[in-house]
């Protein structure tokens, strides 16, 4: 895996949440999901009854993350996107361990579990103040 995908997996897997960006009808769009990094793949908990799931799965998607709403004072700001194929997964149980809990509803319904693998073929990351730079140099 080239260094820009290696660091960008490694920062998603810094972070709990983020975007899935794809199209649906023609018409882009952006959904929060739960996610995890497990062997170079982004694995993806979405919740069923935003239907968003179906428009990624067999699709071409963005994921990125950041720490613009984590960062301690003085710490660089960092942004992360990778982009790649996206399948159902179905998930093992050490995986779902490692979710964590879900919650209990989203957007008043139920919620229910659906659960999406990114295979990233190239990634980008931008940070602030050379930080990530310093921080990431022994990365070949």
């Amino acid at each position: 895996m080239p260094s820009d995908e290696r660091l960008a997996v490694e920062l998603l897997a810094r972070t709990d949440y983020g975007r899935v960006a794809t199209s649906m009808r023609a018409l882009p769009f952006l959904a929060f999901a739960r996610h995890i990094v497990a062997d170079g793949r982004v694995l993806l908990r979405l919740p069923r009854s935003c239907g968003y799931h179906r428009a990624c799965a067999g699709s071409v998607v963005a994921y990125g993350s950041d720490n613009l709403s984590s960062a301690r004072p003085g710490e660089s700001l960092w942004s992360v996107q990778v982009v790649g194929e996206c399948a159902a997964h179905e998930p093992t149980a050490a995986e779902i361990e490692r979710f964590g809990p879900a919650p209990r509803l989203v957007d008043g319904e139920p919620y229910e579990p659906v659960y999406l693998s990114v295979e990233p073929q190239f990634g980008t990351v931008h940070s602030t103040d050379g930080g990530l730079e310093r921080h990431f140099e022994h990365i070949p």
